[in-house]
């Protein structure tokens, strides 16, 4: 894949200063992207454990309090793509008619937000984690993403099927969708430059948990 960071000369770490730049030479509307930029080049130069917040920051060519105003914690530039798409997954789950089937309607929302992932559009640090040495944060931040969305999966299941959001079905056929999505992206993110679209992958994980759960809700 095209690294976001491609087109910034090696070692500059700074574009040209065009028309409505800030004192640091950086584009005012662009210090978000410019910031995943300078964290991208950093995180393969030094590793992600050996980058701190300011240096990104100086890279950047802004503040460390501008740095805050766009991400609470370094952990989150690893998951910039996948908090973006998954900002509008809530969404994707409520747009199914009301009179479609709960585990119909969440395989219809997961495979439209797999629809928005290609082979270009998925986080630096998972197709480059050894390089990056990013594995134990890559875990320890994917947990509560994981569990946030189990929590929305559950709640469109119950809306449909009438249950209470914890309760046991709702809940478990929840962690099992998310759980095969994330083991169907870790393979997509394995499968290297060569990789296809995601959907099918995702289509192939999904489907079946989707089948079960909708025959238990159905025959209980």
């Amino acid at each position: 894949m095209t690294p976001r960071h491609s087109s910034i000369r090696e070692g500059s770490g700074h574009r040209a200063a065009g028309a409505g730049a800030s004192a640091s030479g950086r584009p005012r509307a662009s210090s978000r992207g410019m910031l995943a930029e300078a964290a991208a080049e950093l995180f393969l130069e030094q590793t992600y454990a050996g980058t701190t917040v300011d240096d990104i920051a100086r890279r950047a060519g802004v503040s460390r309090a501008t740095f805050f105003n766009y991400f609470s914690s370094k952990s989150d530039l690893l998951w910039l793509e996948v908090d973006e798409s998954l900002a509008a997954f809530p969404g994707m789950l409520a747009a199914a008619n009301d009179d479609v089937e709960p585990m119909a309607a969440v395989l219809a929302a997961v495979l439209r937000l797999a629809d928005g992932f290609g082979p270009e559009r998925l986080p630096l640090a998972v197709t480059q984690v050894e390089l990056m040495g990013t594995d134990a944060e890559l875990q320890a931040s994917a947990l509560p993403r994981f569990l946030a969305v189990v929590r929305q999966v559950s709640a469109a299941i119950a809306r449909r099927s009438g249950d209470d959001a914890d309760g046991l079905l709702p809940r478990a056929a929840a962690t099992a969708v998310v759980g095969a999505a994330v083991a169907a992206a870790g393979a997509w993110a394995r499968a290297g430059v060569g990789r296809g679209p995601l959907t099918p992958v995702m289509r192939e994980a999904v489907e079946p948990v989707c089948a079960g759960y909708a025959a238990a809700l159905t025959n209980r």
